[in-house]
């Protein structure tokens, strides 16, 4: 018989892949549009090495390929743990692996504000900012899972900090683009073995000191053992739900403002009669909004309420001094001013 020389059929791509990289081709194709004719603009993945941000990694290096987009990674090393320079170089050279180029490793300084976690998250998206703009990228893709907006959700519920927080994380955010929020962990995990690469396993992981693990080691296998399994989807449904709440509500309430507000010294007023014309959770909404988007400041309930106050128990009560603004009552106006201008 002739010898068959045939070459052997490759396998096919596996299922987990095949929706990493579906998810992956669908945010590349969101992309701000660029001028015609212009060069691609590049896309870079945040790669830390663990699961996640591989198998995002592996899925952008096909498809930015496939659509002739440039495409890079930036490892950020946050040096918390010892040999942490070792671990951003291994996922660098794995990047370099995949074709992707650049591949920036940055080591960032961790502040102590806000706890470990708030404050590496903060350190690592200063970072990604920076070398975006430095690379000219308009998008930095970010490996959270479904898992990951399901924990959100409950820590936001947990520190009953509203709707916006129960909206979880939302899949683009500037130029952070969030592919895998509708994909499972356990499909990461599965690509990456399926892929033959070997994740970093980051320690913290299993840090019960940290809220997050014990909400991914603790809380959610607890909800799914006593309700049942779904409890991560169903999450990551509230979240979706009510995102498109809020940004409806904030839509509509930024029209509103417009209308309602003038500028003041040192600040900006809103009228007490429109404020009081309209229900709590529109009003308390709007004295969020005028604090975060004049001041950048991010109030508190307690605060939020207590501002309100003035204008449905108004006594004659004195200025508040909330976080970075004072608030008093004068001439029919709410009025707002940074507490850095005050003399």
């Amino acid at each position: 018989m002739p010898e068959n020389t045939q070459a052997p059929r490759r396998p096919g791509l596996d299922a987990a892949s095949a929706r990493i990289r579906s998810a992956v081709r669908s945010a590349l194709s969101e992309r701000p549009a660029a001028a015609e004719n212009a060069t691609p603009a590049p896309v870079f993945v945040a790669l830390s090495g663990g699961p996640d941000s591989l198998a995002l990694a592996d899925a952008l290096a096909f498809e930015a390929r496939a659509a002739d987009i440039p495409a890079g990674a930036i490892v950020i090393d946050h040096g918390l743990q010892d040999g942490s320079a070792v671990v951003a170089e291994r996922a660098a050279e794995v990047a370099r692996g995949l074709g992707l180029d650049p591949v920036v490793v940055r080591r960032v300084s961790v502040g102590s504000e806000g706890g470990p976690e708030a404050a590496a998250r903060e350190a690592r998206y200063v970072a990604l900012r920076e070398i975006a703009a430095e690379q000219g990228a308009d998008t930095v893709l970010l490996g959270h899972t479904r898992d990951d907006q399901a924990e959100t959700v409950l820590l936001g519920l947990a520190r009953g900090s509203g709707a916006r927080s129960l909206a979880g994380m939302a899949p683009r955010s500037g130029i952070f683009a969030r592919p895998l929020l509708g994909i499972d962990r356990h499909d990461t995990v599965a690509s990456c073995a399926a892929r033959e690469h070997t994740p970093w396993i980051d320690p913290h992981n299993f840090d019960h000191s940290y809220a997050r693990v014990r909400v991914r080691e603790t809380v959610l296998p607890l909800l799914e053992a006593e309700l049942g399994p779904g409890i991560v989807r169903a999450l990551a449904r509230t979240a979706d739900q009510a995102r498109e709440d809020a940004d409806a509500f904030d839509d509509m309430i930024e029209e509103f403002i417009e209308e309602i507000v003038e500028h003041a010294e040192a600040g900006i007023a809103v009228s007490v009669q429109a404020l009081a014309a309209n229900p709590a959770a529109l009003r308390n909404r709007i004295i969020r909004l005028v604090a975060h988007g004049e001041f950048g400041v991010s109030l508190e309930r307690s605060h939020t309420l207590e501002i309100a106050e003035l204008v449905t128990r108004w006594r004659g009560q004195g200025p508040l001094d909330v976080p970075g603004i004072r608030v008093h009552r004068e001439n029919g106006l709410i009025v707002f001013t940074a507490a850095d201008a005050i003399k």
